[in-house]
């Protein structure tokens, strides 16, 4: 009802200021943080489809190696079986005692090149008979690991990480974390066009029932944004199966037989019933060290890889950033995981797995628990070879054209980092943009000269200089980080301006764990272990 007096029109109400985001040093809308896990059974699920993930990395580089080596499909089911088990003991591992991160601890195709140098050395060309030839590769793999492991567990736990990482802001955060997971482009789309006629409706499956369903339905539970890998992966084999029954792909080229039906895996009658593998044991051959500095230099690159995946993995877990000491604890406890590949002998090294860290933010679950349960089904499966060998009929093709998704979760969290950056900065422009040109520019003109001449662009008499430089700089993320981190640390460093440019001062009170209550609920070691091992 108006009121009395002063007839006149009452004032518009005042539109809404345009005011940007507001900065979030924790991702928001996560349904479960690190301690906070899902019940049981959808637990239990999501670890499921976490070990699901995790087997297209297991397959594609024992399945790349292997051959090569000299092995054939039985060596590759004890291979796979191999680096399954190992790989779920590192993520137990890395949960309890390094970052405690939902990290999955998986095979690393940075130590494939290096591993493939072992391959191809000339005092393995005069053994003649293939497994005899397998086993020798494979006893200079283990012994150039096991010195490998060295350089991260020292890096690690000493605290030296710890000292190079907190100089790290959220601008040298951005191409780092960026190119970890974009770039990975070259084992995207190209894996896709392999079988062109699955890959394409796996990923729009994926893409309706992740993304559109939901909003569609409106049911009560998130099951099919939560579970979407499952879903999709399960009907694609089955078009797959239907097409390779139908007799669609009889007389297709081997290749694309390989790659598109759901029969040519050969793991399942290769695969022992039970075993469990153990230390040394492809046989007793002599350890050889083959190619330790090629190795050493894969462990190097793994060092800065694995810190931007660490940080994306944190922010999709709704954690805090990182403290330098804990990121530090993390690589020294990958580095003791590169031991065991060796002792244990998986033919690659490993390292943080950027799949799993984009499953993270599509089922919005960044639970420590999911991804311990889901290491038991690593081991698990492992032992039980048979039952292994049968859920790989879904094949490493079929589960690799997920990584479009995952990658692109990952690049994109790197790029996410940029709202603790003034962007009308020109400083900030030169360094963003430089670095990300660079560490996509570099590695593509020695993937390249590669891929033609048969050698890298550092061809030398000294093979130990050659496998350093060609194995430094074929890495997206190493390339980048480094730049970026360079550029950061030495112009107009000193500038109050710039440092808030750069948004240094956002990180400021994650630069020692004691300095933000929640470090603590993260970050803490279980067991009461920070009294004797305290973080700083």
């Amino acid at each position: 009802m108006a009121g009395g007096g002063g007839g006149g029109a009452a004032p518009a109400p005042k539109a809404d200021e345009l005011v940007p985001h507001p900065v979030k040093d924790q991702l928001p809308n996560v349904s479960y943080c690190i301690t906070s896990p899902p019940p049981w059974p959808e637990a239990i699920l999501l670890g499921f489809q976490h070990y699901l993930v995790m087997l297209g990395t297991t397959v594609i580089i024992p399945t790349a190696l292997v051959p090569q080596m000299g092995g054939g499909n039985d060596e590759k089911a004890r291979v796979i079986q191999t680096l399954l088990f190992v790989a779920g003991i590192n993520t137990l591992l890395q949960s309890f005692f390094g970052t405690r991160l939902p990290a999955v601890i998986g095979g690393s195709y940075t130590f494939v090149a290096p591993t493939i140098s072992i391959i191809l050395a000339g005092r393995y060309n005069n053994i003649v008979e293939p497994h005899r030839k397998f086993l020798h590769i494979m006893r200079g793999t283990q012994g150039a690991l096991i010195v490998a492991s060295t350089l991260q567990i020292i890096v690690g736990l000493s605290g030296l990480w710890r000292n190079v990482t907190r100089f790290l802001s959220p601008l040298s955060a951005v191409p780092l974390v960026a190119l970890s997971g974009f770039g990975l482009y070259e084992l995207g789309f190209p894996a896709v066009a392999k079988c062109v006629e699955i890959g394409l409706p796996m990923i729009i499956i994926l893409i309706v029932i992740s993304q559109y369903i939901p909003h569609a339905i409106h049911a009560e539970k998130p099951v099919f944004d939560r579970f979407a890998v499952i879903f999709s992966v399960a009907i694609v084999w089955l078009y797959a199966y239907f097409l390779t029954i139908g007799g669609a792909y009889k007389h297709s080229p081997p290749k694309t037989q390989l790659h598109c039906r759901t029969d040519r895996s050969g793991l399942v009658g290769s695969a022992p019933w039970i075993r469990v593998p153990y230390p040394f044991q492809w046989e007793h051959q002599p350890l050889m060290l083959e190619k330790p500095f090629a190795m050493m230099a894969a462990a190097f690159v793994g060092v800065v890889e694995s810190t931007g995946t660490f940080i994306a993995v944190s922010r999709y877990a709704s954690a805090t950033p990182l403290p330098p000491s804990v990121l530090s604890r993390g690589i020294g406890w990958q580095g003791i995981g590169i031991l065991l590949d060796g002792l244990f002998g998986t033919a690659s090294g490993s390292t943080v797995s950027v799949e799993n860290a984009g499953l993270l933010a599509l089922t919005r679950v960044g639970s420590r628990r999911v991804v311990q349960i889901s290491a038991g089904f690593m081991i698990f499966f492992s032992i039980l070879g048979k039952f292994g060998a049968v859920l790989l009929l879904f094949q490493h093709q079929y589960l690799q054209l997920c990584t479009v998704f995952f990658f692109a979760y990952v690049g994109s969290v790197g790029l996410s980092f940029l709202q603790f950056c003034n962007l009308n900065s020109f400083r900030t422009k030169f360094i963003l943009g430089f670095s990300i040109f660079m560490g996509l520019s570099v590695p593509q003109y020695f993937n390249e000269y590669t891929s033609v001449a048969g050698y890298g662009p550092a061809h030398t008499n000294a093979r130990w200089f050659n496998d350093i430089v060609n194995i430094l700089f074929s890495s997206e993320p190493f390339v980048a980080g480094v730049v970026a981190f360079f550029l950061d640390n030495t112009l107009q460093r000193r500038n109050s301006a710039v440092r808030k440019d750069r948004g240094y001062h956002w990180w400021d009170k994650f630069r020692s764990f004691k300095t933000d209550t929640r470090s603590e609920e993260f970050y803490s070691l279980p067991f009461n272990l920070n009294k004797f091992f305290p973080s700083v």
